[in-house]
C-alpha cells in the first residue's frame, strides 16, 4: 500500500469516531500506542510522515475530552476492523511505533494521574475508585478543581454531563461551588438594579435643569433670539423669534405693487402708534389680519414692513413650528407664545403659513386624537377666548384660505382679510424699479415694455428676472444690463434654458419652424386675440420651439374670458398640427402637438362642465366644490353627473375640438404663402420678435377668412 493511500486510511479513521462510541476511540488509541512501542527501533521515516502522525494523535487526544456517548447509541467497532486499522497505521507510518512521552499519561504509586490537569475519563475513573476527596466547581460550570485522597490537586475540563453530580454524590465526594459565582450573581443583580435607577435619575436631572433654565432666561433682549430658554428638552416652549426693537431692514417704501394691502396694514401700524386717535371715537384695535394671496406676492415682505414701521415688539414664527414630536406640544407652544406676547403688549405676532395648523377641523368620525386640532383649538382660545388678548395683534399669511377653519376666520379673531394679488402693469413697473436698485441698467431698457411682457408675474418672479439678467450680463462680461439680457432671462424663466449644443437635423428644424409658424399665423389672424410677442425654434427644456403671446392685461386682471376668446385659443393651439399636415402630410406628423391637444381638451371640458357654455346641457355647473385657492388646480372638485350626461359632455367636447381644428386648417390653408415666408425667416434667424412678425404679415398682404358655419363670411385682417 502506498504512503498516500495509507494517509487517506488514517484520516478516515479520524473521521469515523464521530459516529462511534468514545470507548472504541480510546481502544484504537491504546492499540496504536502499543504499535508505536513495538516499533521503537524504526526511526528512518520522513519528517512529513511524522507530522501527519502527530496531527492524527492530537486529533484523537482531543476526542478523548469530548462527552462520552452511550454504548447503546453507538455500537463498538468490530475487533477485525480495529486490528486492520492498527495494521494499516503501522504499515503507513513506521514512526508511530516510537515511544511518546507527550500524549500518554503517567500515574503515581497510588494509581492516580500525575500533573495539574486530568482528563475527564481519568477523573471519572478516580471518582469511581474512591480516590477523589472533594471537588470545587468553577462559577461558569466549565471546569472543576479536585483534591485527591493523597492531597494532590488537579483541574478537569468538564463536558456537558448531566449525571456528573449524581456520580460524585454516590461516591461520597464533597461538592462545593466557587464563591465567585455568588459574588458574580450579586454584582449582576446590583448592576441590573442600579443602571435603571441611574438612568432615570439622569433624565430627571435633565428635565429639572431644562425647566430651571427656561424659567430664568428668555430671548436675547433687544435682538433676535428664541423665546422659551435654551434647555435641550424644552419641547413645550415656543420657538418664535422675538425682537424688542424690530430691525428687519424693510419698510413700506420697499414694498411696491400691492398698494391696497399696504393701505390696510398702514392703518394697523397707525393704530399702534396713535391709539388715542381711534379710541376717542370708540374704535377697537383689530385683533387679527390675515394676508391671503398666491405664492411670491409679498405677504411675508409686508409683515416685515409692518415690523419695521410699527416700532413695537415683534414675534414671528412659522405655523409648522407648533407641532413637534410629542402630543400636546403644539397647544403648549401656542400658550407660551401668547403669554410672552401679552407681557410685551402692545405687540405684533406674525404666523407664516398658518394653514399648517389652521385647517378645517373634521367631524371626529375617524377617532383618535388629532394633535393639529388641539393646536388650533388653543389658538382660537388665545385669540378671542374667555380672557381675550388685549394689545396683541396677530398677522398671519397663507395661500390656502379655502382650507382654513371658519372659526378662525370670523370677526374677533381675524377681523381683516387682505388679498395680496398679482400686481398690474403699473405695479410691475414699480417692482422692477425696486429690484433694479444697486444694478447698472442700460439706457435702452424700458421697464414699461418689460412689465407688459410679464403679465401674471409676482414680485418674487420679477425679482428673479432682474437677478437672472444680472447673472447673464456678468457671464457675458458686460458692465451693464441691457434689454437683450432681460429678454434672455425672461425666456429662461418661462421656457427653460436654451440648449445651445443641441443636435437637430435640417428636417426636424424645418418641421419645428412650420409648427411654430402655424401657431403664430392662426393667432395673428384671429380677431381679438393676444398679439404675438416672439417666435423661436431654439430648443428650451422639453420644447423644440416656442411661440410667445402677450396676454391682455384687462383679461388677466378681471379674469373674464368670452366664449369667442376661448374658441380662438383652441384654434391657435391647433395651428401647429395643421401646419405639419399641410406641409409634410398626414403620415409624417409628429408628437410635438401632444401638449397642444391636452390644452385644447382641458379648455373645452371646462367650458362645458364649469363655465356654462354647453348648448345641449345648458347653464349648469357639472363640477362643484373646491373654493378659493391660489395654488391652482381643481382640488376638491367632483363630477356630479351620471353616465348619460357624461356622454353628452364628451360629445360636446369633441364638437368644440373639431370646430377649432377646422378653423385653424382653413386659416393656414388660405395663408399658405405667409406660412412659408415665416418658416423661411425662422430657419434663417431662429428667432422672430413681435414687430418683425407684423412686418412679415403686412408685406405678404395676408387676408383673413374666418369660416364658421356660414362659409361665405369674410372678415378683413385688422390689428
Amino acid at each position: 500500500m502506498s504512503q498516500f493511500a495509507a494517509s487517506k486510511n488514517v484520516l478516515a479513521g479520524v473521521a469515523r469516531p464521530s459516529v462511534r462510541s468514545n470507548s472504541n476511540a480510546r481502544s484504537r488509541v491504546a492499540k496504536r500506542a502499543t504499535v508505536m512501542k513495538s516499533n521503537n527501533n524504526n526511526k528512518e521515516s520522513s519528517s512529513d510522515a511524522q507530522k501527519i502522525a502527530i496531527a492524527t494523535l492530537t486529533a484523537f487526544a482531543t476526542l478523548q475530552n469530548a462527552q462520552m456517548a452511550s454504548a447503546i447509541d453507538f455500537p463498538a467497532m468490530p475487533a477485525v476492523e480495529q486490528q486492520q486499522s492498527a495494521e494499516q497505521t503501522t504499515e503507513a507510518f513506521p514512526s508511530l511505533s516510537a515511544p511518546s512521552t507527550t500524549v500518554a499519561s503517567t500515574t503515581d504509586a497510588s494509581g492516580l494521574p500525575e500533573g495539574a490537569t486530568w482528563r475527564y475519563s481519568e477523573f471519572i475513573k478516580a471518582v469511581l475508585g474512591g480516590k477523589v476527596e472533594r471537588v470545587r466547581f468553577a462559577k461558569d460550570g466549565s471546569s472543576l478543581q479536585l483534591t485527591a485522597v493523597n492531597g494532590n490537586r488537579a483541574t478537569v475540563v468538564l463536558p456537558n454531563d448531566p449525571e456528573l453530580v449524581d456520580i460524585l454524590a454516590k461516591n461520597g465526594v464533597d461538592i462545593s461551588v466557587s464563591e465567585g459565582e455568588q459574588q458574580g450573581n450579586a454584582a449582576s443583580l446590583l448592576g441590573n438594579v442600579l443602571f435603571p435607577v441611574i438612568a432615570f435619575a439622569g433624565l430627571f436631572f435633565l428635565f429639572r435643569r431644562a425647566q430651571d433654565g427656561s424659567g430664568s432666561g428668555g430671548g436675547m433682549p433687544g435682538g433676535m433670539g428664541g423665546m422659551g430658554g435654551g434647555g435641550p428638552m424644552d419641547f413645550g416652549k415656543s420657538k418664535s423669534k422675538f425682537q424688542e426693537v424690530p430691525e428687519t431692514g424693510v419698510t413700506f417704501v420697499d414694498v411696491a405693487g400691492v398698494e391696497g394691502a399696504k393701505l390696510e396694514l398702514q392703518e394697523v401700524v397707525d393704530f399702534l402708534k396713535n391709539p388715542d386717535k381711534y379710541t376717542q371715537l370708540g374704535a377697537k384695535i383689530p385683533k387679527g389680519c390675515l394676508l391671503v394671496g398666491p405664492p411670491g406676492t409679498g405677504k411675508t415682505l409686508l409683515a416685515k414692513a409692518v415690523a419695521g414701521e410699527a416700532g413695537v415688539p415683534f414675534f414671528s414664527c412659522a405655523a409648522s413650528e407648533f407641532v413637534e414630536l410629542f402630543v400636546g406640544v403644539g397647544a403648549s407652544r401656542v400658550r407660551d407664545l401668547f403669554e410672552k406676547a401679552k407681557s410685551k403688549a402692545p405687540c405684533i405676532v406674525f404666523i407664516d403659513e398658518i394653514d399648517a395648523v389652521g385647517r378645517q377641523r373634521g367631524s371626529g368620525m375617524g377617532g383618535g386624537n388629532d394633535e393639529r386640532e388641539q393646536t388650533i383649538n388653543q389658538l382660537l382660545t388665545e385669540m378671542d377666548g374667555f380672557e381675550g388678548n388685549t394689545g396683541v395683534i396677530v398677522l398671519a399669511a397663507t395661500n390656502r384660505p379655502d382650507v382654513l377653519d371658519s372659526a378662525l376666520l370670523r370677526p374677533g379673531r381675524f377681523d381683516r382679510q387682505v388679498t395680496v394679488d398679482r400686481p398690474d402693469v403699473a405695479g410691475r413697473i414699480r417692482i422692477l424699479k425696486v429690484h433694479s436698485r444697486g444694478k447698472t441698467i442700460s439706457p435702452d431698457v424700458d421697464f414699461e415694455k418689460v412689465a407688459r411682457r410679464t403679465p401674471g408675474f409676482t414680485g418674487a418672479d420679477l425679482a428673479n428676472l432682474m437677478n437672472e439678467s444680472a447673472i447673464i450680463a456678468a457671464r457675458r462680461e458686460l458692465t451693464e444690463i441691457s434689454k437683450e439680457e432681460i429678454a434672455d432671462a425672461l425666456e429662461r424663466i418661462v421656457a427653460g434654458a436654451a440648449k445651445e449644443g443641441a443636435v437637430m437635423s435640417e428636417k426636424k428644424k424645418r418641421l419645428v419652424a412650420y409648427h411654430e409658424a402655424g401657431h403664430a399665423i392662426v393667432g395673428a389672424l384671429m380677431p381679438e386675440y393676444d398679439p404675438v410677442a416672439k417666435i423661436s425654434i431654439v430648443p428650451r427644456g422639453a420644447a423644440g420651439g416656442l411661440t410667445f403671446f402677450a396676454p391682455s392685461e384687462e383679461r388677466l386682471e378681471s379674469g373674464l374670458y368670452s366664449r369667442s376668446y376661448l374658441e380662438n385659443q383652441m384654434a391657435v393651439a391647433m395651428g401647429g398640427r395643421v401646419a405639419e399636415e399641410l406641409i409634410f402630410g398626414a403620415e409624417d406628423v409628429t408628437t410635438g402637438a401632444s401638449g397642444d391637444f391636452q390644452q385644447v381638451s382641458q379648455t373645452a371640458r371646462q367650458m362645458i362642465e364649469t363655465m356654462g357654455f354647453s348648448k345641449k346641457i345648458g347653464q349648469i355647473a357639472l363640477k362643484t366644490g373646491g373654493g378659493q385657492s391660489f395654488l391652482g388646480g381643481e382640488m376638491g372638485r367632483s363630477a356630479d353627473y351620471g353616465p348619460a350626461t357624461a356622454d353628452l359632455v364628451d360629445s360636446e367636447v369633441k364638437e368644440l375640438v373639431t370646430k377649432a381644428y377646422r378653423r385653424a386648417k382653413d386659416l393656414v390653408s388660405i395663408n399658405i404663402d405667409v406660412l412659408h415666408k415665416v418658416a423661411d425667416v425662422l430657419m434663417e434667424k431662429e428667432n422672430i420678435d413681435g414687430d418683425e412678425f407684423e412686418k412679415i404679415m403686412f408685406n405678404a398682404k395676408s387676408e383673413l377668412y374666418l369660416k364658421e358655419d356660414n362659409l361665405e363670411v369674410v372678415v378683413p385682417y385688422m390689428q
